[in-house]
């Protein structure tokens, strides 16, 4: 069975998203306004699984978590622990590079106000069961938030209560280990609801099971 991890550009299932991403369109037709693909090593042991993109970020740019607030703190994250190298410049041309590591979200479009209904998560989630699938080296998954990881875990036929919520929450699905952090949102950074350290320590922690 063949395997389609990544959405058509003009991929039509989720009606309100694609008249968001028309919409979008008619007023910035030099944004990307589509199915931001996932990025990183098709070999990656670590997948960072968002929930969706932003306006801002990659529905505008075409790469996950760039060019809005997030970005930022996650890639220079990533880079901290060793799984990315180059330069983040918060726009798809610069040199970032990700190592053994691939992001993607559980919803691949923008939705109004951050927000998709539970519908377009499972509407969309065929993309995300292939795009797991599709990684054969796949050892560590880190969800962004509570909903990410709840994707996650109903990707793998198990309820969205299979492991504890919150930060730094662990548990196995598919074989799969996957950790939970808060959101690396600006909400959440200005707020300190999320530290740098918070955030990179659970990194650490994807490090430290890869090579365990």
């Amino acid at each position: 069975m063949s395997l389609n991890p990544e959405p058509p550009r003009d991929c039509p299932r989720c009606p309100r998203l694609v008249a968001y991403r028309q919409e979008n369109a008619r007023q910035n037709p030099d944004w990307f306004n589509g199915p931001a693909p996932s990025f990183g090593d098709p070999d990656a042991r670590l997948l960072v699984a968002g929930l969706a993109p932003g306006r801002m970020g990659a529905n505008r740019t075409g790469r996950p978590f760039t060019g809005d607030h997030a970005g930022w703190l996650l890639y220079e994250t990533l880079k901290k622990t060793g799984f990315a190298r180059g330069d983040y410049e918060a726009r798809p041309d610069d040199t970032l590079q990700l190592v053994d590591c691939m992001v993607t979200n559980a919803v691949r479009c923008a939705p109004p106000g951050n927000k998709p209904l539970p519908i377009e998560e499972t509407t969309c989630r065929p993309f995300l069961i292939d795009r797991l699938a599709a990684l054969p080296r796949l050892k560590v998954i880190v969800t962004l938030g509570d909903v990410s990881r709840r994707n996650i875990l109903k990707a793998f036929g198990r309820p969205g209560t299979a492991m504890p919520a919150g930060h730094g929450a662990e548990g196995e699905a598919g074989g799969y280990i996957i950790l939970n952090s808060y959101h690396c949102s600006r909400l959440n950074t200005n707020t300190g609801r999320l530290t740098p350290d918070m955030f990179e320590a659970v990194f650490r922690r994807a490090q430290a099971l890869l090579e365990a």
